[in-house]
């Protein structure tokens, strides 16, 4: 409980001792002063940001006592402040001398070594401290340990220490919240599972341990075993919202939409509202052909990150899914504004103009695509389709000629070069084109024949066709 009377009394203090200090530095009285107070002056300076006078306060102290390795510790974490490392290490050797057991020694020469980049000096240092010390020094070397060895990029080592951390003390919430991250970095679920189901055994209300337990199962994809996990986690923390979070997501792969809204949403009353969280909301009631609350949710997540293209391309698919066109269009718009270079848009704005029967403006935005990637199938097919429904055949038959060539040769385009020369009634040569086509890859026959379903029809294709597969199959 704060107490007033105690922080002036402790201010009187300082204050006083402060005095005494610099009658001593200035030589104005014989002052005496205790190494413990001595300490304290360095740490308020310190904590002033008085560093160099911390530190000619730290010279004074070691000339009246010379052999204190608590001041040496002190002086020592100065000079790292200041990054003179090398003169910190010599100091802290001189220390070690005076009181080898000390674990700021440690602590402080291993910061040195990381700053010298002698990671190596570090790690053998903190290995022989771990057979000084036990229990919550020893916990704090581990702890230390493991972030040096993930400057290493050992990062198994890192996982090995989290483990014996919590083996010691499982109820270690810097050990428990990193390890989670460091299991599923270097994919040791199974042993992470064993590890957080001896914990839950000795500590069965550790929210986080079951926490952990649910993460590791559902990084092997176990994702019904990482929901009864979740559960328990959030029957002992009810406001855990990175519990209903994951359970969200272990549901949404489940595929149980309406589960996994419900956890969701408890994401949401709990925590700071997020994009992410309101587009995977929005997701599920997609997959629920709940178009209008798709897109109710799509839209929030717009207005939480109004610069991810991605959002209103969602929402312009929930409006063509309901043959709102001209609705998609204006999405589709705001996402090109934002990501000019994403083909994706430019064909789903085509297949709006196609079902509007607007085909030249369809076939300007499939030729961007071809422009933009030209070596891509893609795009070739969707222009092609598009003056083929429009009736422009020629033109199309001329575009496969193209994109068989822009595509190093692609038989699709031999393929459909057959079909349009059936439509154009000129038989012999699509019959020509198709058996070379069918000689090279039959690869593409499936979308030939749905390019051109009534190609059926012609007995000397079936024929043709009949032949090639049973070649092949033989």
């Amino acid at each position: 409980m704060f107490n007033p009377h105690e922080e002036e009394e402790e201010a009187r203090d300082i204050q006083e001792l402060m005095q005494r200090y610099q009658n001593l530095k200035f030589g104005r009285a014989n002052a005496y002063i205790e190494e413990d107070d001595f300490e304290k002056i360095i740490e308020h300076l310190d904590e002033k940001d008085e560093v160099a006078e911390a530190i000619e306060a730290a010279n004074l102290a070691l000339n009246q006592y010379p052999f204190s390795a608590l001041l040496m510790i002190k002086k020592a974490d100065l000079l790292l402040a200041t990054r003179n490392y090398k003169e910190a290490l010599s100091l802290l050797d001189a220390a070690s001398l005076y009181d080898h057991k000390d674990m700021n020694l440690f602590i402080l020469k291993t910061d040195a070594y990381m700053a010298l980049e002698q990671t190596g000096m570090a790690i053998e240092l903190l290995q022989e401290a771990l057979h000084l010390f036990t229990g919550q020094e020893r916990t704090e070397l581990l702890l230390e340990l493991s972030d040096v060895y993930d400057d290493h990029e050992a990062f198994d080592k890192v996982f090995d220490c989290l483990q014996l951390v919590l083996e010691e003390d499982p109820n270690n919430e810097e050990a428990l919240y990193k390890i989670c991250f460091w299991t599923d970095f270097t994919g040791r679920n199974e042993e992470s599972i064993r590890l957080h189901q001896k914990l839950i055994d000795e500590q069965p209300y550790n929210a986080l341990a079951w926490f952990n337990l649910a993460a590791a199962y559902q990084g092997l994809k176990l994702h019904e075993k990482a929901i009864d996990a979740y559960q328990f986690a959030i029957v002992i923390d009810e406001k855990f919202d990175y519990a209903y979070r994951n359970m969200g997501d272990a549901f949404l792969r489940l595929r149980k939409y309406k589960e996994a809204i419900e956890a969701l949403e408890k994401v949401l009353e709990l925590s700071r509202p997020e994009d992410v969280i309101y587009e995977a909301i929005g997701h599920c009631y997609h997959r629920m052909k709940n178009y209008a609350q798709a897109r109710f949710h799509y839209k929030k997540a717009v207005h939480l990150n109004a610069e991810d293209s991605r959002l209103y391309q969602k929402i312009a698919i929930t409006y063509m899914l309901e043959s709102k066109w001209e609705m998609a269009i204006k999405q589709l718009e705001h996402a090109i504004r934002i990501h000019k270079h994403i083909n994706e848009y430019y064909i789903l704005m085509g297949e709006c103009f196609m079902n509007m029967d607007q085909h030249k403006e369809a076939a300007h935005f499939f030729g961007t695509v071809v422009k933009n990637k030209p070596k891509q199938i893609a795009g070739w097919e969707y222009l092609i389709k598009c003056l083929v429904s429009s009736g422009q055949l020629q033109v199309a038959l001329e575009q496969t000629e193209l994109a068989y060539i822009s595509t190093q040769g692609k038989f699709l385009f031999i393929y459909y070069r057959s079909a349009i020369l059936f439509m154009m009634k000129k038989s012999a040569d699509g019959l020509l084109q198709l058996e070379m086509a069918l000689s090279k890859s039959t690869k593409w026959l499936k979308k030939f024949l749905k390019f051109y379903p009534e190609i059926i029809q012609d007995n000397k294709v079936t024929e043709l066709i009949g032949r090639y597969k049973k070649a092949k199959n033989g």
